[in-house]
């Protein structure tokens, strides 16, 4: 077992194809895993996916993309940042669960925690922005449990399943992750 970042209820792993791979196809092509990423509504081959794999495998200054495993090694989805700017030391960060038997349990909550830890403590960024479509209000909790809050909201910025959905930009930094990790022990 690849030991990777730890949080309460999940750990951080790096992508491996074998272990991996076929998840990511399977929730990609899943309408309702779907629903809320700006993915999903176009079929996603194994051969594209695959190349994303291969793409974020590779050392990479700007991307650091994990999959999410729970303590015990079941995988459960991905999570990661992008784009990440050094200079002023800001990155995109973004998560889903794709087994939607673990939905709704605290494990995205978790995850987005852990990915922030390392983000902030291991690489040294300052600032993490994320894009939620509007509606996904599992999303929004997770990222306000992990310390982000919205500062601001492009009004149908993205088509998805019959309709225009706002995009709602987030933020968090150190002090804001802090003390959301602070009020969430209480």
């Amino acid at each position: 077992m690849v030991q990777g970042w730890q949080g309460e209820l999940v750990r951080l792993v790096p992508l491996d194809k074998d272990r991996h791979l076929q998840n990511a196809v399977e929730w990609m092509n899943d309408p309702e895993v779907t629903e809320w990423l700006e993915t999903g509504d176009f079929p996603m081959t194994r051969l594209e996916e695959e190349a994303f794999f291969d793409r974020m495998m590779k050392a990479s200054t700007t991307d650091v993309v994990f999959a999410i495993e729970t303590l015990e090694g079941v995988h459960l989805g991905f999570s990661g940042t992008h784009g990440i700017d050094w200079r002023n030391r800001v990155g995109t960060t973004g998560s889903f669960i794709g087994r939607k038997d673990f939905w709704g349990k605290r494990y995205g909550t978790d995850a987005g925690r852990t990915r922030s830890r390392y983000l902030f403590e291991v690489l040294g960024l300052r600032l993490l922005l994320a894009r939620v479509m509007g509606g996904n209000d599992r999303s929004l909790r997770m990222l306000k449990k992990s310390g982000y809050r919205e500062v601001g909201r492009i009004p149908g910025r993205w088509w998805k399943r019959g309709e225009y959905r706002d995009e709602i930009l987030m933020a968090a930094d150190r002090d804001s992750w802090t003390r959301a990790l602070e009020a969430g022990r209480t």
